[in-house]
């Protein structure tokens, strides 16, 4: 009489599925890189809106370093320094005129607009080029400071305090979206789970860019490379 033959139970595969913190990260620990669905992420959020965002607190961010991060202290770089006065912001060249005395001393005279001349002092002063202008009437004098390695040190340090402004303006839009979202009816538990950790990853993107720019333009004011 032939043997039986043997059969083999079949099971359904399984599927393991990563609990609390290690559902976002790899097996060494990092973030795993999120993939973003635009027309199912568009679909939910004004994701065009929060990008422009981003952007705009990135290109903020540029501006200012390109503005204020200077080793020298140029007479286009004070011309163009951000001066808000009574609600609306202005370049130092429309209040006063901007010249170069000498290699040591800048002028600006602001005889046409006096009243502003305690919030041009403040904006110079915390402008991160290390200035420390004197008042005579509606003249100020600034003195150009010599490039010293404590000088380049401070500069350095205005640009992580500008990367971190930048960075909380970026996060902020995050959350601003993720709010906004979480006020929508009929989203499911799924999608809104899945929204929020693109909208996340995408502004973890934009933070990484700018930490990358400070990075490189302490290098420079550090003169590392």
């Amino acid at each position: 009489m032939p043997a039986a033959p043997i059969v083999f139970a079949t099971q359904p595969p399984v599927r393991h599925y990563a609990k609390g913190k290690d559902k976002k990260k790899d097996k060494k620990g990092t973030p795993a890189k999120v993939q973003i669905n635009e027309e199912q992420l568009g679909s939910l959020i004004d994701l065009e809106g929060l990008r422009a965002q981003m952007e705009k607190s990135l290109s903020a961010m540029k501006d200012d370093y390109v503005k204020n991060l200077s080793l020298r202290s140029t007479t286009g770089s004070i011309e163009t320094l951000r001066i808000t006065y009574e609600g609306k912001d202005y370049q130092l060249q429309e209040l006063g005129q901007v010249v170069r005395k000498n290699p040591k001393t800048l002028v600006v005279n602001l005889v046409s607009f006096p009243q502003t001349i305690p919030v041009v002092l403040q904006a110079i002063q915390r402008s991160g080029m290390n200035l420390n202008p004197q008042q005579d009437g509606t003249t100020l004098f600034i003195p150009v400071p010599k490039v010293t390695r404590e000088h380049r040190e401070g500069l350095a340090k205005n640009a992580k305090v500008l990367f971190i402004k930048c960075r909380d303006r970026i996060k902020d839009a995050q959350n601003q979206s993720i709010k906004k979202l979480k006020k929508q009816t009929g989203v499911s538990e799924d999608d809104a789970f899945q929204a929020q950790t693109q909208i996340t990853a995408i502004a973890d993107t934009f933070v990484k860019e700018a930490e990358k720019l400070m990075e490189l333009k302490q290098s420079e004011l550090l003169g590392d490379k």
